[in-house]
């Protein structure tokens, strides 16, 4: 769907972690759609070579760097004057928190003080901040949607690095009067994810190759999902809307509020590009999943006045016409 920029955003300084990441590289595209000056930081340009491909990536300004470097996020927002900040550089696999939890924790959390402190410390500049975070903040919780009310409760390494983010960044409202709020996603997906081990782009895969889908689990584990130039705009609209005073502070769930099962997503997906003779392989072996999470996003709508444009099937449908360009490509390119 066409985007409409915001006059808000042409010629301001905005400061992206996280920016070559899937949402990242979303929201740069945007930021560069409304005319706003985007400074990046990127911890390793030689492993970013999709973002520098890019057409726009040109137009940003790079600074190389990681968010556990706390001298360098200070330097890159003074030496900038950056003006709004989004901070989505994380560690966000489960599965790699659970072998590597100290290197998480160090990303995650020691990354986001980081940030934080350094954007009090410029806060002559700085005057927004939008914190990415996802529902395992919540933890396993006994009812279901996740509000935000709910207390954050991560007990496993990926999900306590996301409840500590978000308590870090309210603890710099409530202390320090820090502009900062939190979006907290389900399971984002759109062209560009490239981490083949995420459900929907490893099953486009497997039907672009004619292959059945593997599920280690039963399938039957139930998440929310939601596109990602959907997520990219609430991102814009909350950053927008944190002149107000009772939006700072505050953290707000984005979902389309449908949630699906494994099984059900991989059948939506099928569908979509004919492939329903190529039935999952269900191998039933995983353990140690949250067997139910998803969000209500009433406070999103009320408070911000934002619903997503795409719905699942249409969602699905651009980012297969991403992945069936991007394959075809990388075969003539092979």
């Amino acid at each position: 769907m066409e985007f409409i920029p915001h006059d808000f955003w042409r010629n301001r300084r905005v400061f992206v972690t996280g920016a070559t990441g899937l949402v990242g590289s979303w929201l740069v595209k945007d930021l560069l759609a409304a005319e706003a000056k985007v400074i990046a930081l990127v911890r390793n340009p030689a492993s970013a070579n999709g973002f520098y491909r890019l057409p726009e990536a040109s137009r940003v300004t790079v600074v190389c760097g990681t968010v556990e470097d706390y001298a360098s996020l200070e330097k890159a927002l003074g030496e900038h004057a950056v003006d709004t900040v989004f901070h989505l550089a994380a560690q966000p696999i489960v599965s790699v928190a659970h072998r590597q939890p100290w290197p998480t924790f160090e990303a995650n959390i020691r990354g986001t003080y980081n940030l934080l402190e350094a954007c009090r410390v410029q806060a002559q500049s700085v005057q927004r901040v939008v914190l990415a975070s996802s529902y395992n903040a919540y933890g396993q919780q006994e009812q279901l949607p996740y509000t935000e009310e709910m207390p954050l409760r991560g007990q496993h390494p990926y999900e306590v690095s996301s409840s500590c983010a978000s308590l870090l960044a309210q603890t710099y409202h409530h202390t320090f009067g820090l502009p900062v709020a939190i979006l907290r996603c389900g399971n984002i997906f759109g062209g560009g994810d490239l981490n083949w081990s995420r459900l929907v782009p490893y099953t486009i895969r497997c039907c672009l190759n004619r292959e059945r889908p593997v599920v280690r689990s039963d399938g039957l584990s139930v998440r929310d999902y939601i596109y990602v130039q959907d997520v990219s705009r609430c991102y814009l609209k909350t950053a927008e809307c944190l002149t107000n005073k009772q939006i700072q502070g505050e953290a707000f769930n984005l979902s389309l509020e449908r949630p699906v099962t494994v099984l059900e997503m991989i059948r939506t997906i099928q569908q979509l590009m004919g492939c329903l003779d190529l039935p999952p392989d269900v191998q039933n072996n995983a353990s140690g999943e949250i067997r139910a999470q998803y969000l209500s996003s009433a406070k999103v709508r009320r408070s911000l006045n934002w619903t997503p444009q795409f719905n699942l099937e249409q969602g699905l449908r651009e980012t297969i016409a991403w992945y069936r360009n991007y394959l075809a490509t990388q075969k003539q390119t092979a």
